[in-house]
């Protein structure tokens, strides 16, 4: 949500918050018990919860109108939210889960198993998923369409951090790259490519522009 956040000019004030620790705050703000969770007081008024991350999206978007990140026609706003959930499901299900989850979520709890078959099997879908995105750009500016959308700053958060592991194979994905390229160079994107998790540096090319 910082990508979407950012692009609005937003200010924010960031809590980081471990999903599997809990605590009453946490629960209050969302039984779920999940993050993100976004808390606003809208220009109506009174301070509101938000979650999960499209809802999060969806809101900001509705609610601070200006430079709208969804088309402006229901057909285009269908498409837009349709890869948003790609990601947040299937992306993350399929790639995530087997790849990101096991490097870091489970590093930081202090659990250093590796599963080299589960990381495999997540190569070859974050590859699969790779080759649907170069289809989807085969003809489209961007992701949804002809603008740049919600569906293109959740696309690229999930792939970055997967980047920053160092297992996007870019050279056999020309279009992904040139459009990840793309959403790298803008203001809001900057700031991410600062982050640093502990323990697990960076490639070189990651937080380089033109790499």
């Amino acid at each position: 949500m910082r990508l979407v956040l950012a692009e609005k000019g937003l200010p924010t004030r960031l809590v980081a918050t471990e999903p599997w620790v809990g605590g009453e705050e946490l629960m209050r703000r969302n039984p779920a018990g999940t993050v993100p969770v976004l808390i606003d007081e809208p220009p109506t008024g009174k301070e509101i919860s938000v979650t999960p991350a499209a809802v999060i999206a969806d809101y900001l978007d509705e609610a601070y109108g200006a430079d709208a990140l969804l088309p402006s026609t229901s057909a285009g706003r269908a498409e837009a939210r349709r890869i948003v959930q790609w990601f947040e499901v299937k992306f993350e299900t399929e790639v995530n889960a087997r790849i990101l989850r096991l490097k870091v979520d489970e590093r930081a709890q202090g659990k250093y198993r590796y599963d080299a078959e589960l990381f495999r099997i997540g190569a070859e879908a974050l590859s699969w998923h790779l080759d649907y995105l170069s289809f989807l750009l085969e003809n489209r500016g961007w992701l949804a369409g002809d603008r740049l959308t919600l569906a293109d700053f959740f696309g690229a958060a999930h792939v970055s951090v997967n980047d920053y592991l160092g297992v996007v194979p870019w050279a056999s994905f020309p279009a992904v790259k040139e459009w990840y390229q793309r959403l790298k160079c803008r203001p809001s994107f900057r700031p991410l490519l600062a982050d640093r998790i502990d323990g697990i540096p960076p490639p070189s090319h990651y937080d380089d522009l033109d790499f």
